[in-house]
């Protein structure tokens, strides 16, 4: 049987770096019971012991106010733990005592694990380890967990302190009782509690700690006074948004056009498998034009910007970039009554939705968490960035000649922003309609400027988000390509389904600006936005299964054949902007919410607001004589 250690810890302390150093690929991810925040469990076997590594999340206090620390709290007193290592940041350490003298106050069977002593070192930061543990009581292990550096030594404490070799004298807080809810206790007695703990953090501190420098943080808050400054803030965070779309787009075009060569490959060496065998030709197209080609669509538009996005995003989560821009977006997140770290959702959400909708999970309000929820598909995924780059660059960058792709670059980030500023708009609008509240406050750490591991960030981004985020998508594009074949093939009176539904569509669809068809192709693309293109593509030829042209001036004169202008191209942008969110998403929705009713709820809400803005300005061009 696994011998159970939990690992506690602030945020930003190193903690996610020593469980995944400790457990290696042994580790596993899901949702505490009942709860929407993620744990992950890992494994790892120490001189023939095995050990289950219970990650818990980061937390300051284990006083309630939040779920994290409920979470925390809870698993600590009521799962008994064999050992808990609490890890802390050896930059900061009086702040992170404070956690480590809660946890002494529930179990002594705690292991202090000081991380980050290469950062301390450079900064002109001394600990006294020896002199830190005489005074807890309990083992105190340095580490560096991004080298290693110690993580044996941790390992080796651990086996002693299930072991019972080690003698445990931990120190007592002067409280009469602990954050674990055994004693009952009334607000001055948590005070008292919170402020002997400060206390003694403090007096710790004082004995253990020595900076030889005047100011050990100098260069971070230099560096702030720029990135988080009311004039730079958001200018730099703009450009930053810029370059990484800029680099996502420009550098997934090459292996998305090579990974689709070999998926489509793969296709004619399925076509020929199948035709070989006794089996009907409506069932060849089927299987192949209609499941296949959907789902090699999906893989090749959709794996390489996101195996680029999200590494990428990851390196800035990992420099300690994003909390910055957290801190940028708070003040309006605030205006919108709304929670700062809606912002970090909505970057999420522009390398998937279904990935950003799974980050709310750091909102601790259910009432803000189900505000980023509804209004995370305001920011485009990058199923919808194909749309929006393509009709961008035949209708506003053709005619721009040597600087059409800066044309092009300008006008995506502009439906980037108008995407923020509907966020905005419509997180203030719920928060006065019926998710009524004030916005709570909370604790944002800035933690310090880190050198990104560039090589564990690859594969963290790559198994924990691309893949999963890929593997959702798959399991919905393959039957929704059976659907869009058979709409596209079954005829009734000498025309398919597809062009009976356009037909149906055409008069309401013109009222916002498009047409039957492109509100068709956007209906079948609900499994996935990648499909949105293709779909219309194939209408618009009547071919029957799924297509792309060779470039973009063969999809501009299409376009054009079928009665497009500039303001069919504006309004399908808007559009693309502002519906429904993808399959993958309303599935992850539910996943998060466990209810159907805010799935519909976040089904509505961006689909009202695109039909109202495309009715606004395709009625309002026309009305000026603009077409």
């Amino acid at each position: 049987m696994a011998i159970t250690i939990a690992l506690a810890g602030n945020p930003n302390t190193g903690k996610s770096t020593i469980f995944n150093s400790l457990t290696g690929l042994n580790q596993h991810t899901g949702n505490w019971p009942g709860k929407t925040v993620a744990n992950a469990l890992g494994r790892f076997t120490h001189n023939g012991r095995n050990f289950m590594l219970v990650d818990l999340p980061g937390t300051y206090s284990l006083f309630a106010s939040s779920l994290e620390e409920q979470i925390a709290r809870d698993f600590i007193c009521n799962s008994k733990p064999d050992a808990t290592v609490v890890v802390t940041d050896a930059t900061c350490l009086e702040r992170n005592l404070n956690l480590v003298l809660q946890i002494l106050a529930i179990t002594p069977r705690v292991i202090v694990c000081v991380n980050l002593i290469d950062e301390a070192k450079r900064k002109g930061i001394e600990l006294d380890l020896r002199k830190l543990e005489d005074l807890l009581g309990v083992p105190v292990v340095g580490t560096v967990a991004r080298s290693k550096k110690g993580l044996e030594q941790l390992k080796d404490t651990i086996e002693q302190m299930v072991s019972g070799t080690i003698t445990l004298k931990p120190i007592q807080v002067a409280a009469s009782h602990a954050p674990d809810g055994s004693v009952a206790k009334s607000a001055a007695e948590d005070d008292k509690f919170i402020a002997s703990i400060v206390q003694t953090a403090e007096e710790i501190a004082r004995q253990v700690v020595s900076i030889r420098q005047a100011e050990p943080h100098q260069t971070d808050r230099k560096l702030d006074n720029i990135l988080t400054s009311r004039h730079f803030g958001i200018p730099i965070m703009l450009a930053l948004l810029g370059l990484v779309f800029w680099i996502t787009i420009a550098g997934a075009n090459y292996p998305s056009a090579l990974l689709a060569d070999w998926l489509f490959w793969i296709e004619d060496r399925l076509s020929g498998f199948l035709m070989r065998l006794p089996n009907p030709v409506w069932l060849h197209d089927l299987v192949v034009l209609g499941s296949y080609r959907t789902l090699a669509w999906v893989v090749s538009v959709m794996l390489p910007p996101m195996a680029i996005f999200f590494p990428i995003f990851t390196l800035l989560e990992d420099l300690g970039y994003l909390p910055r821009v957290a801190f940028n977006l708070d003040y309006y997140f605030k205006k919108a009554c709304a929670h700062g770290k809606q912002a970090l959702t909505m970057c999420m959400g522009f390398g998937c939705n279904a990935a950003g909708v799974t980050a709310c999970r750091i909102i601790e309000s259910p009432r803000e968490r189900l505000i980023a929820v509804i209004t995370n598909n305001f920011v485009p995924c990058n199923g919808r960035f194909p749309t929006i780059i393509a009709l961008v660059s035949i209708f506003t960058a053709a005619s721009a000649g040597v600087l059409g792709s800066l044309t092009a670059a300008f006008f995506v980030l502009a439906s980037i922003v108008l995407g923020v500023v509907i966020t905005l708009l419509i997180s203030r609008l719920l928060s006065l309609t019926f998710l009524k509240g004030i916005p709570s406050s909370f604790i944002l750490e800035l933690p310090p400027y880190r050198k990104p591991q560039i090589g564990k960030v690859i594969v963290r981004s790559l198994l924990d988000r691309t893949l999963y985020v890929l593997g959702r998508a798959v399991a919905i594009a393959a039957p929704a390509g059976v659907v869009i074949w058979i709409m596209a093939n079954v005829l009734v009176n000498g025309q398919s389904l597809l062009a009976h539904s356009a037909d149906f569509l055409d008069p309401f669809a013109r009222l916002i600006g498009l047409d039957g068809y492109i509100l068709m192709a956007f209906i079948l693309g609900l499994p996935a936005n990648e499909t949105v293109i293709p779909i219309l593509i194939m209408s618009y030829l009547a071919t029957g299964s799924m297509l792309e042209l060779d470039n973009l001036a063969e999809l501009h004169k299409l376009l054009v054949d079928n009665g497009w202008t500039w303001l069919t191209a504006v309004c399908t942008i808007l559009f693309s902007l502002n519906h429904w969110p993808c399959g993958t998403t309303l599935w992850t929705i539910y996943k998060e919410t466990q209810s159907w009713k805010w799935t519909w709820v976040s089904f509505a809400v961006p689909t009202i607001t695109g039909f109202f803005l495309c009715l606004i300005v395709a009625q309002g061009v026309r009305f000026l004589g603009f077409v």
